[in-house]
């Protein structure tokens, strides 16, 4: 709180390389970490890199790489790279700790939806998967193509959305999965979730992985961790399911809680900056019940 009714957002997320093209890989990693401010309803002010390099293995060229593709997101979100530190390390790793700011009064939380309130994402699932076929060479050439415009695409809308009042809670899907993001959402409110499967958007390829048995390993981790709190009704796909709703996600979407009576505000915002494809709720959320996510057909 800066005690003129604004608040302060200060960040930070860094990770290992999830691509091999040192650019894009400065892209994601900085699209990451500028969403968290996105994600509070935030405007990003400034970031600055965190990067760590093993330069006895890897030319300080390529990291040189890597920051101009942090400085090409960071231009995108309409903020400086102001600088940073650097360490020798024994693997490579880059990310951004970026501040930002956000009336207090327009602050979104992940704990404060409503019963009754809609649930809506603004990006498809499935990029976990897809990001393993890439590290076993398996992805085709227009499938690496979406997976990248999806990594590196900002969460802009948030800032925007921060104005709806009846916009009760917000968060971004991130590594533990649409499910993992869903019930904390759910669990800080003390609520349950009705979630419609065939109305999540899901990459479609990424269907089509998971036939060849295409998983990450924290899609497990994930599932293990949470699976006593969803309950799948009779209609749905399990082991499809199973499978895409604890997918990690790096850079996902916005996961949003919205008031019914608010909802065609949001759906309105969503058309006049390209999200028309995300305009149909995924969800509502109810009353607290016996498991706190119920996955209907």
């Amino acid at each position: 709180d800066m005690g003129d009714g604004n608040g302060l957002i200060s960040t930070t997320d860094f990770f290992m390389p999830v691509v091999d093209d040192a650019f894009d890989f400065g892209r994601i990693a900085a699209a990451n970490a500028i969403s968290d401010v996105y994600a509070m309803g935030g405007k990003p002010l400034l970031a600055v890199a965190i990067l760590g390099w093993p330069i006895d293995k890897l030319s300080p060229a390529i990291a040189q790489q890597v920051l101009e593709g942090g400085r090409t997101i960071c231009e995108e979100a309409g903020i400086p790279l102001a600088g940073g530190h650097s360490i020798d390390s024994a693997e490579p790793f880059f990310g951004l700790a970026v501040n930002g700011t956000v009336k207090l009064n327009q602050l979104k939380k992940n704990n404060s939806a409503q019963k009754g309130d809609l649930i809506f994402i603004t990006k498809p699932i499935g990029v976990g998967i897809l990001s393993t076929a890439q590290k076993r060479k398996l992805i085709k050439a227009e499938e690496y193509e979406l997976l990248i415009k999806q990594l590196t695409t900002l969460n802009k809308i948030g800032a925007l959305l921060s104005s709806v009042d009846g916009v009760n809670a917000m968060t971004d899907v991130t590594g533990f999965g649409l499910l993992g993001h869903l019930i904390e959402m759910a669990e800080g409110g003390d609520l349950s979730a009705s979630l419609n499967y065939s109305s999540i958007p899901i990459i479609e390829s990424a269907k089509t992985y998971l036939q060849q048995r295409v998983v990450p390993d924290a899609t497990y981790r994930n599932w293990n961790s949470y699976s006593s709190q969803v309950k799948f009704e009779a209609g749905v796909n399990v082991m499809e399911a199973f499978n895409i709703l604890p997918d990690p996600q790096t850079n996902g979407g916005l996961l949003i809680a919205v008031d019914k009576n608010s909802a065609e505000k949001l759906k309105a915002i969503f058309m006049e900056h390209g999200l028309k494809d995300f305009i149909q709720p995924i969800g509502n959320f109810i009353e607290k019940q016996e498991k706190t996510i119920i996955v209907q057909p």
